[in-house]
C-alpha cells in the first residue's frame, strides 16, 4: 500500500469518466499541468497508457475500460465511507440535501417535505434539481442524494415506490369539445396538443399509451416537463395530458377544466424514490429517505378539484 497514492483515486476517476485531461482538471479543480503529471503517475503505476489519442481526442486503452467500473466503485466506496455517520440529528444538523425530480413531482412533493422538515429539522435545506438530462446509473448518485422520478426509467440503484397517479386532460373553461355529449379518445387526439418532454429518447406515459391505440396525437406546442403545460391550455384551442395531482393543485388558480378518462382507459404514472445502494443504511440518507415516504403519505389527501361530468372514452367501435 505504501506505494500506492489514493489522491490520485478522483483524478484516475475523472480522466476515464471524461477522456479528456483539461475537463478532468477542471473537475477535480487542478492545473491542466497538474493533472497531466497525475496522469503520468497513473501510466507509470499501472504501467499502461490509459488513455492514448483517436483523432482529436482521447480514448481509452483495453486496460482502462476494464478498470474504470473497479475505479467508479472504489470511489463510491471512499466517499460513502467518508459521509457516513454513527448516527444523524434532523434537529441538530444544518445539511443541504440534493434531490433530482421533474416539475411534476417537484410541485406534487415539496410542500409536504417542507412542513415536516420544518417540524423535524428546522436547518435542514433540500435543494432540487432537475431530472431531465441525468445519467441514468449509479454515477448520478455522486451529484445528488435522491432521485424521484417515475418506475420504469432506468435511474439505477435502489428504489421504493412513493406514489401512484393517473393521467387527465386538461383544457380551457371554452373549449368547444366540453360541449359535447360524448368525448373519444380519437376525439382529443385530434384536437391540438402542447406536450411534455422530459429529454431525447424518453417516451412518457401518455404517448406511449395513444401509441399503443394506435392514435397519434397532432402536437401543437412542446415544452419541457409537465408544469407549464396548465398555463398553456388557457385562453387557448390546446389540450394537455397531464398527472391528475399536477392538475389538482394548478388548475382552480386558472381557467381550465379537468377532463377524466373511464377506468378502462386510465394511464396510470407511478413515481418512485432512487438512491445507491451503498448509502441504504447511512443515517442522514434513511432520514432523507424517510422524510420524503412521510411526506407522500398526505399527498391525495386534499380537497377534490370539480372535474367534467363527461368523461372520455374508447374511439366509436372499439
Amino acid at each position: 500500500m505504501k506505494d500506492i497514492d489514493l489522491n490520485l483515486l478522483p483524478h484516475l476517476h475523472a480522466l476515464l469518466e471524461l477522456k479528456n485531461v483539461s475537463r478532468a482538471a477542471e473537475r477535480v479543480h487542478l492545473s491542466q499541468s497538474a493533472m497531466s503529471a497525475a496522469l503520468a503517475r497513473l501510466r507509470r503505476h499501472f504501467d499502461d497508457e490509459l488513455l492514448v489519442r483517436a483523432g482529436r481526442g482521447y480514448t481509452l486503452t483495453a486496460f482502462a475500460q476494464n478498470l474504470a467500473p473497479a475505479v467508479q466503485e472504489a470511489l463510491a466506496k471512499v466517499t460513502d465511507a467518508m459521509q457516513m455517520r454513527s448516527s444523524f440529528d434532523p434537529a441538530g444538523t444544518d445539511r443541504t440535501f440534493l434531490v433530482a425530480a421533474s416539475d411534476y413531482a417537484t410541485t406534487v412533493v415539496l410542500h409536504p417535505l417542507r412542513g415536516l422538515i420544518a417540524e423535524q429539522a428546522p436547518r435542514v435545506a433540500v435543494e432540487i434539481v432537475p431530472i431531465i438530462g441525468l445519467e441514468p446509473g449509479l454515477e448520478a448518485f455522486g451529484r445528488v442524494d435522491v432521485i424521484v422520478g417515475p418506475v420504469g426509467f432506468d435511474f439505477g440503484g435502489s428504489s421504493r415506490q412513493l406514489f401512484r397517479d393517473e393521467f387527465v386532460v386538461i383544457m380551457d373553461d371554452a373549449n368547444p369539445l366540453l360541449e359535447r355529449e360524448t368525448l373519444t379518445l380519437a376525439d382529443i387526439a385530434a384536437a391540438p396538443h402542447a406536450i411534455g418532454e422530459f429529454g431525447p429518447g424518453v417516451v412518457t406515459p401518455p404517448m406511449q399509451h395513444l401509441a399503443e391505440s394506435g392514435i397519434t396525437p397532432r402536437i401543437a406546442a412542446r415544452v419541457a416537463g409537465w408544469q407549464l403545460l396548465p398555463f398553456l391550455v388557457e385562453n387557448t384551442d390546446l389540450v394537455a395530458l397531464v398527472p391528475r395531482l399536477l392538475a389538482s393543485r394548478l388548475a382552480p388558480r386558472l381557467a381550465v377544466t379537468i377532463v377524466e378518462f373511464v377506468p378502462e382507459l386510465e394511464i396510470p404514472v407511478v413515481e418512485a424514490m432512487y438512491w445507491h445502494p451503498l448509502r441504504t443504511t447511512d443515517p442522514a440518507d434513511l432520514w432523507l429517505r424517510t422524510a420524503l415516504r412521510q411526506a407522500c403519505r398526505s399527498i391525495g389527501n386534499e380537497t377534490a378539484v370539480r372535474t367534467h361530468p363527461v368523461r372520455i372514452g374508447p374511439p366509436v367501435g372499439r
